[in-house]
């Protein structure tokens, strides 16, 4: 076991593309965060206000639940947390594993997919949910990164 852990939220794949590389970059362990009701295209349809990811969205207080189990967080010091960038911050459920965890003391270093928008004020906005860790915006990644430049970046985190 690693001292280090890439968690990550994939609604499509690509943010899971990304953990996968970084977790064999920076050798470490490796959790994806799983909604305990798994997204449709249709819930993931950011043109339809009434689909589920836009309401879970435009509701600050939405935490939509978690399937399984969090790692223990005890043996960790450092945390990569991805996800896919939605409305310019990070998917609901990002808040939903940060409240369900102890991660006081832990350095978490954020990285995101997106095909456009950037990370922006992420940071503070997850930093609200979680005030025991040290949270900061890492890469943002859209699609062009690779394994080396993955890791010389998680060596430097």
């Amino acid at each position: 076991m690693s001292n280090i852990l890439v968690a990550y939220f994939s609604a499509s794949g690509v943010t899971a593309r990304a953990a996968n590389a970084l977790a064999e970059a920076a050798d470490a362990d490796l959790y994806e965060i799983l909604p305990a009701v798994p997204y449709t295209d249709a819930d993931l349809d950011w043109t339809n206000k009434k689909s589920r990811s836009s309401v879970e969205m435009n509701d600050p207080t939405a935490r939509p639940a978690l399937a399984g189990e969090l790692p223990d967080l005890t043996w960790y010091d450092t945390i990569f947390l991805g996800f896919p960038i939605w409305w310019y911050t990070a998917p609901s459920i990002i808040k939903t594993f940060l409240e369900a965890g102890d991660f006081s003391g832990k350095k978490i270093a954020l990285f995101a997919t997106s095909g456009g928008s950037g990370l922006g004020h992420t940071d503070r906005d997850l930093q609200s949910v979680c005030p025991g860790a040290v949270i900061q915006n890492g890469k943002l990644l859209n699609g062009s990164q690779d394994v080396e430049s993955l890791a010389s970046w998680a060596k430097r985190t």
